[in-house]
Order: structure tokens, then sequence, then C-alpha cells
């Protein structure tokens, strides 16, 4: 209840402030909140003080409070905002987290920002943007230090001293060496270049042929890389060897955890990307009604199954009881087959290729699982209702719906991923038609074949 009541006067006090227009004790009171806490006073003030916030802080401070709120929510606070005001505020943040959030306006809100900023911030954001946010180009970083390989030690620290502005916002420990056309060709230590002489050229400082990534690399194969290495970052380059960014460790970690909750709110039926109460009703009624509308139509053709037998369950309506206990078994056997798929497919211990291994594997356990709690259920359904043949009915449906949903759920993982679906988005919507519609086919068909026994 305190924190609560803590949390709901930190937003009226950051309201109070705002208004009241004192920049000094508005930058005060910032710094006094975590970036949770920051996150949900911005969240519950309305748009009219929003746009005064950032307005009386600095275009460096309003990047800095933008860095610590999720991209979706700074993204529609920098939406609001006079192009030229959002310009000025998204050239102070990390080349990343440029792309990021200009990626989730329109495109023509995005671009009227992008023609605002600096040429060169804006094509680099722009030529992040090209790439997708689940690869290594779409979540490193373009500030890093690099140098051609014949220069000496002494050129390299002028250059330092020069830019020193500049180079004070990037996050290095490390310079790359590249040749004339930019091809990567080696790392050095900034340490090992204080340290040398003056007149020694990088080149015979660097380390030749340094681990490297694509930037098309998906996150699984980054993830192989930073379990194998034990890298701050790693250079990303293009096809033709050329770099074009770093890749921090960090910023893998939290790609993996934004992953992670893009998979749970796909799971959730949440699609179109994340979703936070501050978002506008109607962006948020689209996204939820995408998935709604699919699965009333899925839902429509799962009944239509049981409309197709009526006449078998208006005469035996005992059947209407174990409908939905095998349509919901069916689910269960088959999410825990999905799961098992998408976990070593993270894991790389199976390739979309490996269906036919996959399917052999779950249909034989299948089989056992099926023919176990088929026999369980068929007994249950047999001294319940007193007819032997329900029993059988029942027992033989789901036994057949297990062993189909464990060999679904098992491979729709992998056809999914072999046409660069994430499996987490429709892998589980999918199953469930599949065990709804086939359980319910199964029951019905094998209780009509077997009507005059189980109605007499």
């Amino acid at each position: 209840m305190d924190q609560e009541h803590n949390q709901r006067e930190s937003w009226i006090q950051l309201k109070e402030i705002v208004e009241s227009g004192n920049v000094v004790g508005l930058n005060s009171f910032l710094d006094t909140l975590s970036a949770g806490d920051t996150a949900r006073a911005i969240s519950r003030l309305d748009e009219e003080t929003q746009k005064r916030l950032f307005v009386l802080l600095s275009p460096v401070e309003a990047a800095e409070l933008i860095e610590d709120l999720p991209d979706a929510q700074a993204a529609d606070l920098i939406d609001d905002l006079p192009e030229n005001t959002a310009a000025a505020i998204v050239e102070e943040l990390p080349s990343d987290q440029q792309a990021d959030i200009l990626a989730q306006l329109p495109r023509e809100e995005a671009e009227g920002i992008l023609q605002e900023m600096d040429p060169q911030d804006a094509q680099d954001a722009r030529r992040l943007m090209e790439y997708a946010s689940d690869t290594a180009g779409g979540i490193m970083v373009t500030e890093f230090l690099s140098f051609f390989e014949d220069l000496t030690v002494k050129d390299i620290l002028d250059n330092l001293r020069q830019h020193a502005e500049v180079y004070a916002g990037y996050d290095v420990l490390y310079a790359y060496v590249v040749n004339r056309t930019n091809a990567l060709m080696g790392v050095v230590r900034l340490r090992d270049l204080l340290l040398a002489p003056n007149d020694v050229r990088v080149g015979t400082l660097m380390k030749g042929s340094p681990i490297k990534v694509n930037a098309a690399a998906t996150l699984d194969e980054l993830r192989e890389v930073f379990e194998r290495h034990d890298f701050y970052g790693v250079p990303v380059v293009e096809d033709h060897g050329k770099l074009v960014g770093v890749l921090q460790r960090a910023a893998f970690r939290d790609a993996m955890e934004s992953k992670a909750d893009r998979n749970f709110l796909a799971a959730s039926g949440i699609l179109g990307g994340e979703e936070l109460r501050s978002l506008p009703t109607r962006v948020r009624t689209l996204r939820r009604l995408s998935f709604l509308i699919l699965k009333i139509g899925l839902n429509l053709v799962s009944a239509s199954v049981i409309g197709a037998y009526s006449d078998t369950l208006s005469s035996v309506v005992a059947l209407a009881l174990f409908l939905p206990i095998i349509s919901d078994m069916g689910g269960v056997s088959g999410n825990q087959a999905l799961a098992v798929s998408i976990r070593e497919l993270t894991l790389g211990l199976i390739k979309p290729k490996d269906y036919w291994l996959v399917f052999w594997n779950e249909a034989r356990l299948g089989v056992w699982l099926g023919v176990f709690i088929g026999a369980i259920l068929g007994s249950v359904a047999a001294l319940w209702q007193k007819n032997i043949i329900l029993g059988v009915v029942v027992g033989a449906a789901l036994t057949l719906n297990t062993i189909l949903s464990v060999c679904v759920g098992g491979m729709v993982p992998l056809i999914l991923r072999r046409f660069r679906i994430d499996p987490a988005l429709a892998s589980s919507g999918i199953l469930t038609f599949v065990t709804d519609a086939c359980g319910f086919f199964f029951i019905l068909a094998l209780a009509t074949q077997f009507l005059k026994q189980i109605a007499g």
C-alpha cells in the first residue's frame, strides 16, 4: 500500500515541478528516481505535461531520460514532440537506440525527424534501420574507433585529443585497424596504444584476424560467439569484410531479453510488438484484434467439426463431457513437445532440417503417452457411464490425439524456422487448432462408427 502511495506521489510531484517550470528542481527530482520509477511516473502524465517536460530539458538531459524508458514508450513520447525537438533528442542517443526508436514510428514521421537530424547521424540511423532488429546489424553501435594500419601511434593519439569531445561519448576499450577500403584487419587495445612509442605503426601492434560477426548474424549465432569467447564486444562486418559497427555483450544480452519478452507476448496473443498501457488505445486495439480475429476463424473451423457430427452428439450426450478433456490433454502433450523443440533450436541441438528425426522420436513417445493416458480416461469413461464401448472410443480418441499432438508440437517450430518465421509467434496457435479440430474429429468419428453399441 505504501509503495502504491509513493508511486502516486512521484508522478504528482513530477507534474507539479513541470507545471512550475523549475528546470533545476526537475533535474534534481529525476536524479532521485530509478529507471522503473521514471517510466511509471512519465506514463501517468497527460500528453500536454509530457511535452512540457521535454521542452524544459536540454536535448542531452532528455536523451538520458529516454534511455531509461522502454523503446515503445520512448517512441510514443518522441512521436508527440515537434520534429526539430525530437531530432535534437534522438541525435544524443546511442546509434542502436536511435534506430530502435525510429523504427517504431510511422514511416513518414520517422523520415520527418531524420530530415531534421545531422546528415551523418541520419545516414547512420537509416543504415541501422535496414537491418532486422534480431541481427548483429540491428543491435550494433556505429560509435567505434577505427584507424588505418599505416598510421603511427602519434597520429592516433593526436586524433584522439583533437576529437576528444566526440569520443567522450564512446564506450570503447579497443580500436580497430582497417585498410583503405575500411576492411577489418585487426584490433588493438587502447592500453597498448598509450604505452607504445610514438613512431610505431598501429599495424604492428594489432592482433590480426580478430573474431568478427557478419551484420546478418542471428541472435542464436551471436549467442554461440559470446558463449565461446569472453568478449566485451565483437566487430561487425558486412559481406566484403567492411567494418560497419561493434556489438557489445550488454546489447546482445538486452536483445535476448527483448526477444524473450516478444515471445511471451506473442504466445499470449499480443502481436505486432511490445504493448504498454501508455500506448494509444487505437494501436493497442489493432494489436489485440489481429490475434483475436484469427482465433475466431480457427475456432469456427473446430466448431464445424462438431457441427458435422451433431446427430452423433445428440444421440450420445455423454460425448460432450469428454470433448474438452481430449482437446485439452492433446494441447498439453503438444505444448510439451513444442517447448522441447524451441529449446533445442535455441541451443543449436537440432536444425530445421531434422524434422524427420524429431517426428520419429515424438511419435514413439506419443504412442507410450497416448496409450497410458488413453487407458486411464477410457476406464473412467466406461465406469462412469457404465458403457465399455464408450470407454474404448474415448480412450482411442485420446491416444490418437496425443500421438498427433506431440508430433505436430515437435515439428511445427522446425518448419516455421525453415521459413524464417519465429516459432514462438505461431506455433502455439497452430498446435491449439490441430488439437481441438482433430480431437473433436477422432472422438466423434469413432463414436459414429459404434453409435448403435454406445447409444443402445
